[in-house]
């Protein structure tokens, strides 16, 4: 391994900037991935308007961490739903299935992280699909 640090640009964005992807009552905003991270993680800002299901039960290889910005958002992992207000962590290991909603009165976003990097490369796809197939209610 070389002593040389690979050269990468600093980032810095003010609130709300980024890479936007609108999915109806559900918006995500990437903040850092790519060649911003080598690929090593992602770091996205999901918000969820009132009684909005997110993006349905999946799974992927990544990990994803996820913490609770504003509001309450519900968390299913595996085959429960737990409720995480403002402040609450949750890690789900890559594999596991999982999902999030607001089921609530108010406005709820969620900072997430993804490691290793690379599932921005599916967002276009779950925008197309999120434009056919609009966020239900929760």
């Amino acid at each position: 391994m070389s002593d040389d640090p690979i050269q990468r640009d600093a980032v810095f964005l003010r609130p709300g900037e980024g890479r936007a992807y609108g999915m109806g009552r559900m918006n995500a905003v990437y903040k850092a991935d790519g060649d911003e991270t080598l690929g090593r993680y992602e770091v996205s800002e999901w918000t969820l308007e009132p009684h909005t299901h997110g993006p349905g039960a999946h799974s992927h290889e990544s990990d994803d961490v996820f913490y609770v910005l504003e509001g309450t958002m519900s968390f299913l992992v595996e085959d429960t739903w737990v409720d995480a207000p403002q402040g609450s962590f949750v890690l789900v290991p890559g594999g596991m299935t999982h999902d999030f909603k607001n089921a609530t009165d108010d406005r709820a976003t969620a900072l997430n992280i993804g490691s290793p990097g690379g599932f921005e490369m599916q967002m276009p796809r779950i925008v197309e699909y999120f434009a056919k197939n609009p966020p239900g209610d929760a």
